[in-house]
C-alpha cells in the first residue's frame, strides 16, 4: 500500500529495553546522590530535621524532662557561667495543639526542677509545664509571648521560652534524657498513648498512619483533654 512503511518490532523493542535500562541506572544514580550528597541549608541550619521517632522530633543536643520540657546549653554569661534555654518538646506542642498565649516568669525568677515553669493557653484551657532544671531566669523570649504560635512551628528553635542560669546542672542532668535514651522514652510514650486509647486512636491517623498535624489530645479525649494533657506533663492538680 502506498504510504505504508514496515516497522521492525524487534528493533523497536530493543530500543525500549535500552531506554528502560538507562532509566533504571539513572534512577539508581539519583538515589545514591541523594543519600551521599551534603545536607542543604534547610537541613543543617536548624539541626533538627533528623532524629524523628515516628512523627515526633527528638533532636540531639537537647536534654528532656519527662514532663516534656527541654533544656539546651547555650553560651556563657559575662562571668563565664553556662546558660541554658528551655522550651517544650515536639510531642507537647502536637498534643496541646495551637497555643494562643504563654505565661512566662519574669527575669530574676527562680525555677526548680520538677516545679511549674510556665503556662500554655489553648482556647479556654490553661496547661502548666514543669521546669527541666533549677536556675535563675535571665531572659524570656518576647517573640514567643507576642506570637505564641511559634512554639508550634519551631518548638526547638524560635519557640524557646526561657534562658536560665542553671544552679545544679550536674544533679539535674541525672533526671533528664538525651540522645537515644530520649528517643526510646518518646517511643514508649507513644506506645502508651496507643495502648490507652486502643481502637479510638484510629480516627486520628490519616494517610498511612500519621497523626493529625496538631491538637492530638483534643481529638482523642474530647472535653477531658486538658486533664489528660496534664497527666502527660506531670502537672495534675496545678493551674
Amino acid at each position: 500500500m502506498d504510504g505504508f512503511s514496515f516497522v521492525d518490532i524487534y528493533s523497536a523493542k530493543g530500543i525500549e529495553y535500552l531506554i528502560a535500562v538507562v532509566f533504571f541506572f539513572g534512577y539508581l544514580a539519583l538515589q545514591w546522590y541523594m543519600r551521599t550528597a551534603p545536607a542543604g541549608p534547610e537541613s543543617t541550619a536548624r539541626g533538627v530535621v533528623s532524629n524523628i521517632v515516628e512523627w515526633f522530633r527528638v533532636p540531639d543536643g537537647y536534654s528532656f524532662h519527662q514532663g516534656h520540657a527541654w533544656m539546651k546549653l547555650d553560651a556563657t554569661d559575662g562571668g563565664g557561667a553556662r546558660l541554658a534555654r528551655l522550651g517544650l518538646d515536639d510531642f507537647a506542642q502536637k498534643l496541646v495543639g495551637p497555643v494562643e498565649a504563654i505565661d512566662l516568669p519574669p527575669v530574676g525568677a527562680k525555677l526548680a526542677q520538677g516545679e511549674k515553669a510556665w503556662v500554655l493557653h489553648a482556647g479556654s484551657r490553661a496547661i502548666p509545664m514543669l521546669s527541666p532544671v533549677d536556675g535563675e531566669v535571665v531572659g524570656v523570649n518576647e517573640a514567643a509571648i507576642e506570637a505564641p504560635g511559634v512554639v508550634n512551628e519551631e518548638p526547638f528553635e524560635g519557640g524557646w521560652l526561657l534562658k536560665v542560669r542553671p544552679e545544679r546542672l550536674k544533679a539535674n542532668r541525672t533526671n533528664l534524657l538525651a540522645g537515644d535514651f530520649a528517643r526510646k522514652w518518646t517511643e514508649e510514650t507513644l506506645h502508651g498513648l496507643r495502648a490507652t486509647m486502643g481502637a479510638n486512636l484510629g480516627p486520628v491517623y490519616q494517610d498511612g498512619g500519621l497523626p493529625i498535624a496538631t491538637g492530638i489530645a483534643q481529638a482523642l479525649y474530647g472535653d477531658e483533654w486538658e486533664n489528660r494533657v496534664k497527666e502527660h506533663f506531670l502537672t495534675e492538680g496545678l493551674s
